[in-house]
């Protein structure tokens, strides 16, 4: 692998003095307030750019196919000459260029400490939006994504924020970006957060917010506020038609599989080649872009929004639809192996859109007595196929919702989409962003696992008290009696009214030797109270403690003079061993 092939093969170059970043503070502002100042002119500064990508996207279609219906000659040959133009700049010029934008934001955030160089940023606009306008079938709305990335990266640089900060500050530009391009702000705050940083705090959610608005209020400024598509009237007639959307779901489930089998196939496929070949892989995926454009299919070239508004209302046979959902797999497979720049986003909601339609139109014809609407299935097919296909089971929801305006439509797009994202789960366990990061020979944190790993808990490891636990109210000679002396190497006194304090069986045996055995146990121990844990913790919870405390009590939530057990270091360790057998 080429290290200078994609931006997360290789290490980014830190701009100069942020070696030292994590001792800087903002002057006059507290950093968290500024980091929350900032959001917003990362915002405004990411829907400037957005906004110039889109002309730049138009300017280059009309350039390079013309107004209209595109020629035979055009449609063959500028997909594949813009391909070998773009191949030469990668390569050469802009080597961070490569791929969606996803990945190459996350890597900025785990390995890079939040560093995107701004030459990315305008690598990635300009051969985006070339590959886009020629006809090669990629969206703009992931490399919008990291165009707002690298500029909120810059940003922050030249703000000098701590190193923490800067490692936020590349999903905030994320998500300004992807709000710019789709028009839609709570979805592009939840895929930020749900597939690029995995977790969040209420100051990153106000930051990943403002960023958004802010860029989605200048966007609007400039393009308007229209939606994407003219959603027609969409509405869940009968609750008998949910059967109907589970179709779509299992329709959706199996083509998300195959697209991104075929994509990790071919895209690994062709990183194998001969490093000379990637200066013609880009051109030849587009001369294939350009055959099945000539063979009756043209509607597959670029990010096709249009077609999918027609689709919507439909201007298409349910047969066509089908081809062409099929004929755009083949065609973003071609442009995404061939690591075009360009973003996957548009070509799955084209896809999911065409596919839900098909799927509609088919039920139709083979139940008359639905009454299906095709812009309803249309719609429900677009959350089906990001739900499915990019693994974003709830921003596939609220896109949907978002676009439409519609609550109505919720519910069928619930269903359909859990159906299809369980499906293509089960088939292909690896979501397709993991794939593309692994087959770069990186390994970033996936956010599906994350969701999806079983992680031990403090039941897992306690046992019962037995001798461990005492009263604090026994007097200890009863104690020393009853269990002739064998206790534990280290127990627990309850003490009244509440509390728990240890200490160690030599510890009790002097106090024997030295006739104190007519004592209260709750009189013989001193010191720090020792912290409790509860059985539903997540077991990790034990390491903030075990420094200092060997013993602990498990109590109970509702009643805290409840023991529900004691757990130890040796315990801890048996429940992660035992775990890790089993996830073996």
């Amino acid at each position: 692998m080429d290290p200078a092939a994609d931006e997360t093969a290789g290490r980014e170059t830190p701009a100069p003095g942020t070696e030292s970043q994590s001792s800087r503070r903002t002057p006059i502002l507290g950093e968290e307030s500024f980091f929350l100042i900032l959001s917003v002119f990362i915002g405004i500064f990411a829907a400037l750019a957005v906004v110039c990508f889109r002309f730049a996207i138009d300017w280059s279609r009309f350039a390079l196919l013309g107004s209209g219906v595109p020629s035979t000659a055009r449609m063959l040959l500028s997909p594949a000459l813009a391909g070998l133009a773009i191949a030469i700049l990668v390569i050469h010029i802009f080597p961070k260029a490569r791929g969606s934008g996803v990945n190459q934001t996350k890597a900025a955030l785990y390995i890079y400490n939040g560093n995107i160089p701004l030459r990315t940023a305008i690598g990635k606009f300009i051969t985006s939006a070339v590959a886009i306008g020629s006809g090669h079938s990629l969206g703009p709305e992931d490399p919008s994504l990291q165009i707002g990335a690298s500029l909120a990266s810059e940003l922050g640089r030249r703000g000098r924020l701590s190193r923490d900060r800067m490692r936020l500050i590349a999903p905030v530009g994320a998500a300004a970006g992807l709000a710019a391009a789709f028009n839609a702000p709570i979805s592009a705050v939840l895929f930020v957060i749900e597939e690029v940083i995995g977790r969040w705090t209420a100051g990153i959610l106000g930051s990943v917010v403002l960023g958004a608005v802010s860029s989605v209020v200048v966007m609007r400024w400039f393009l308007g506020s229209e939606p994407l598509f003219r959603i027609p009237l969409v509405q869940l007639e009968r609750p008998s038609e949910l059967l109907a959307y589970c179709v779509l779901g299992v329709v959706g489930g199996l083509f998300s599989a195959g697209f991104a089998g075929a994509m990790g196939w071919l895209r690994g496929w062709c990183a194998g080649l001969p490093a000379w070949t990637r200066y013609i892989q880009p051109a030849a995926a587009g001369l294939l872009i350009g055959f099945i454009a000539v063979l009756g299919a043209p509607q597959v070239m670029g990010a096709g929004y249009e077609y999918i508004d027609q689709a919507m209302h439909g201007r298409f046979t349910w047969q066509f639809l089908a081809i062409l959902a099929v004929a755009k797999i083949i065609a973003t497979t071609l442009s995404s192996s061939t690591r075009t720049p360009g973003g996957m986003f548009a070509p799955t909601l084209f896809i999911g859109a065409m596919l839900g339609a098909a799927t509609g139109g088919a039920e139709r014809a083979l139940l008359p007595h639905l009454v299906i609407s095709p812009g309803t299935y249309a719609l429900v097919g677009m959350g089906v196929l990001f739900a499915g296909f990019l693994r974003a089971p709830m921003t596939s929801v609220f896109m949907a919702l978002e676009v439409s305006g519609n609550y109505a439509i919720i519910v069928p797009v619930i269903v359909a989409n859990t159906v299809a994202y369980v499906i293509a789960r089960a088939l292909q366990p690896t979501p397709i962003f993991d794939v593309l990061t692994r087959q770069d020979g990186i390994e970033l944190p996936s956010m599906e696992e994350q969701r999806e790993e079983d992680t031990p808990r403090v039941e897992d490891a306690m046992r019962p008290a037995g001798d461990r636990a005492l009263e604090g109210d026994e007097m200890l000679g009863q104690v020393w009696q009853r269990t002739k002396g064998e206790l534990p190497d280290i127990v627990l006194v309850r003490l009244k009214p509440a509390g728990w304090q240890v200490i160690q069986k030599k510890e009790l045996q002097r106090l024997m030797q030295d006739g104190r055995g007519n004592r209260r146990l709750s009189s013989l121990v001193s010191g720090e109270s020792v912290p409790f844990l509860y059985p539903d913790q997540p077991l990790d919870t034990y390491l903030r403690y075990a420094h200092h405390w060997k013993l602990l009590p498990v109590v109970n939530r509702a009643d805290f003079r409840k023991l529900e057990g004691v757990i130890s270091q040796s315990d801890v360790l048996e429940a992660y061993r035992s775990f890790g057998e089993s996830s073996e």
